[in-house]
């Protein structure tokens, strides 16, 4: 099985990275699969009672905005401290190895990949990014970056500062797609996704590495992408990591295992 990958790899003229949440586990950040593992990571919305689904929810920036820029607030200060593990630098060694071209396809919503390096450029981010603000209302289409200082109270888990618009004064919020969300502006992902359709286009005919890490069925956005590569397109081939969800079929590979340890099993095989 690490062999068979590791073949692909040295055989890939372009890469496809599909990640879902599981790829930031072996980061330190939270598992949020199934209330348990949300409430794992956020004792006081367990005393409360609330789901992740309760909490990533638009409305509370218009009725309780100390609430909603507490549960993103929080989320965000966690990702501008959370360091990239070792799994994003051995996947960017085997591009540049390969002299390669490559494109991110994630569900995450942490930046995590900008931090690890990768060309900001050839990331598709499905559902947004913390790190980018709109109006709430929104007042108008505009999306900014957020540089926010957002401090948050750990027991209660509001926020002691609310972000505001610069048109209208109103409080904004992320710019993440979030749960029974009609007011999220998808220009700036519509541009990512554009870039990525033109670059499969350009790709159709190569010999593409799809490397999917962490993708979950229960929002299955990421495994179709993967598998939409896989089945379509003739050269291209899939390697999909995941320690619950991890099957796929031949001639796709299946790794029943986390990220990081599946890409270290992987380069160690292609040093044999």
């Amino acid at each position: 099985m690490y062999s068979k990958a590791a073949e692909i790899i040295r055989g890939a003229e372009v890469f496809v990275i599909t990640a879902g949440a599981g790829m930031g586990v072996d980061s330190g950040l939270p598992d949020f699969r199934g209330d348990h593992g949300f409430w794992q990571a956020y004792p006081p919305y367990a005393r409360l009672g609330l789901s992740f689904v309760d909490c990533a929810n638009p409305v509370h920036f218009q009725h309780d905005p100390s609430f909603g820029w507490g549960f993103y607030g929080h989320r965000t200060n966690l990702y501008r401290d959370t360091v990239p593990h070792e799994g994003f630098h051995i996947i960017k060694k085997w591009i540049e190895r390969n002299n390669a071209d490559y494109f991110v396809v994630t569900s995450n919503v942490d930046g995590q990949f900008q931090k690890a390096g990768y060309d900001d450029s050839r990331i598709v981010e499905v559902h947004g990014s913390i790190h980018w603000l709109q109006c709430q209302t929104p007042c108008s289409s505009e999306i900014w970056f957020n540089d926010e200082v957002i401090p948050v109270d750990e027991i209660s888990m509001r926020a002691r500062h609310t972000p505001r618009c610069g048109e209208c004064g109103e409080v904004c919020r992320p710019n993440i797609l979030m749960f029974g969300d009609w007011s999220w502006l998808p220009d700036r992902t519509r541009i990512q996704e554009h870039r990525y359709d033109r670059f499969l286009e350009t790709h159709a005919d190569r010999r593409i590495a799809v490397i999917e890490m962490g993708a979950g069925s229960a929002i299955p956005t990421i495994r179709a992408t993967t598998e939409r590569i896989g089945w379509n397109l003739p050269h291209a081939t899939a390697i999909r990591i995941n320690p619950r969800e991890p099957d796929i079929k031949a001639p796709h590979i299946s790794m029943p295992c986390g990220a990081l340890e599946g890409l270290q099993l992987i380069d160690a095989a292609m040093k044999v």
